[in-house]
């Protein structure tokens, strides 16, 4: 196979870190290499170097077998180098064709646009990926996959023959993964080269051909992904070994249901959800995407309005209409798009922890206790692990986990009882994935009330201790958490339209 990138020693710095310590990749032409690592090893770094993002400090980088040193992203790009970010970058009421040549369009005499050409252009590159898709279609109207498909296109419009893949199928459900894989062997087949990074394991095996492993800014080593175990990849990426710790199911057959919701309804979304979660319990809610999982959630806490339903607390019925009234019943939401709905990521650590208990800090003046807030910021990132420089640091310089601890900390310094976790992992390597596993099962221990949405089955399977499912808005049944369930069971009444009879003794 031809060679198409070859790194070696790379050195980067910023001031006070040193990120990229003597590390090589390679990449061939026709080849998947995953680059694996948990969320602060350097592969973003990395791939920023390779990108021309990044100046590098040190190191030599080969393109297709020439030494070069770029200048900026448009110098990689020339040399045929296309990065496909995590948050995709596209202008949504463009069409498909505008998006795929923005500021390079073809034109008439006096520079007007030539639509059709940009039309036939884009058709091309569709067709080149055996691709069906319009070129008239406002991105806007389309699904994530499509998207997604629109930035494949765009770095080919530019002939890249590497293409950079950060994190592809973080927003995708099966159906439109196995579009995206469909798309990646063809690309492979024609002779490009795909460095793939993701943290989903299962992955690996079914799209990778080589992975590369990085740790704490440095290079760990390669391996065949066909020839080597999950378990000894992610011992490589964590410098330990992770275990999965069984479910344990306790008796709550005595314990006080925290939280009852009776008939919730919204339109098709929401009908007729009706289930409870008891003091000390962890509730999964699974289901396919669409199911109205996250919709529940986002009704109870007050974010979207319900039209039918009651809502108790402690057994007393709660009038929730804004997310206000369910802070102050003790209940807290942590969305599953953290940067958004969260955190306030250019603000620090200590004001994020506040955030929802400024009046707790506010003097009758309206002057806030920096000297509490502070205090209290560093007792949370102790009992929590948060692994930040300081309190004062930026959160949208911490990893995910951590970030994902300040949210945490944010609703258990309000005191709730209730907490719901909309897909609580997602974007978190594996390592960060058993701490925030291990903090779960802590928090329902100490007697709160627990719901985990989440669309990864073995996460759902791993920390319930009831799992309910849903499909098309109705919840169609609630299985025991364990080793008495299976995925299959799941799948089940996954795709169950009528809600199921249920084997007598099924916990409700």
């Amino acid at each position: 196979m031809t060679n198409l990138v070859s790194m070696k020693g790379i050195e980067k710095r910023f001031p006070g870190v040193h990120a990229l310590k003597n590390v090589s990749f390679e990449l061939n032409g026709g080849e998947v290499h995953a680059l694996m690592g948990e969320n602060g090893a350097g592969k973003s770094t990395l791939m920023k170097v390779l990108s021309g993002i990044y100046p590098k400090d040190g190191g030599e980088l080969f393109i297709n077998g020439t030494e070069v040193e770029l200048d900026g992203p448009r110098s990689s790009q020339d040399l045929g180098i296309g990065i496909i970010h995590q948050e995709l970058s596209l202008m949504n009421d463009l069409t498909v064709a505008q998006n795929i040549f923005i500021g390079r369009e073809p034109r008439l005499r006096f520079g007007r646009l030539d639509e059709a050409a940009l039309n036939r252009k884009a058709v091309e590159i569709f067709q080149s990926m055996n691709l069906d898709l319009d070129p008239k279609t406002i991105v806007g109207t389309l699904t994530i996959a499509k998207q997604q498909m629109v930035e494949i296109a765009k770095a080919l419009s530019y002939r890249s023959r590497v293409l950079i893949m950060d994190e592809p199928t973080a927003a995708l459900n099966d159906a439109e993964i196995a579009e995206l894989f469909t798309i990646i062997r063809r690309l492979k087949a024609d002779g490009v080269g795909i460095i793939y990074i993701s943290h989903k394991m299962d992955e690996l095996k079914q799209i990778a051909d080589r992975v590369t492993i990085m740790r704490d800014g440095a290079y760990i080593g390669t391996v065949e992904a066909a020839d080597t175990p999950v378990s000894k990849i992610i011992s490589m990426m964590v410098g330990r070994e992770v275990t999965n710790d069984p479910v344990v199911i306790p008796d709550l057959s005595e314990a006080e249901a925290l939280l009852e919701v009776s008939g919730l309804t919204r339109g098709r979304e929401i009908q007729d959800v009706t289930f409870s979660v008891k003091k000390g319990e962890i509730l999964g809610f699974a289901g396919l995407m669409g199911a109205g999982r996250t919709e529940v959630a986002r009704a109870i806490f007050g974010a979207d309005p319900r039209e039918a339903g009651e809502i108790r607390v402690h057994g007393k019925a709660c009038s929730i209409s804004k997310p206000a009234d369910a802070v102050k019943a003790g209940i807290g939401y942590l969305s599953e798009d953290r940067k958004h709905f969260g955190l306030a990521t250019g603000m620090d650590v200590r004001s994020n922890i506040a955030l929802a208990s400024l009046d707790r800090f506010s003097s009758r003046l309206g002057v806030l206790r920096e000297s509490e807030m502070r205090d209290t910021a560093q007792d949370y990132i102790g009992k929590l692990e948060i692994r930040t420089p300081s309190d004062r640091q930026e959160v949208r310089l911490l990893s995910g986990g951590n970030q994902q601890k300040v949210v945490i900390a944010k609703w258990l310094y309000r005191d709730c009882d209730i907490l719901i976790f909309d897909e609580p992992t997602r974007g978190i390597d594996v390592g960060a994935k058993s701490e925030i596993y291990k903090l779960l099962k802590k928090l329902a221990k100490e007697g709160r009330a627990i719901i985990v949405i989440s669309s990864e089955l073995p996460e759902i399977m791993r920390l319930s201790h009831r799992i309910a499912v849903m499909c098309e808005g109705r919840l169609t049944g609630i299985l025991p958490g364990g080793e008495e369930t299976t995925q299959e069971d799941i799948m089940h009444l996954a795709t169950l339209r009528a809600p199921s009879m249920q084997p007598e003794g099924y916990p409700q």
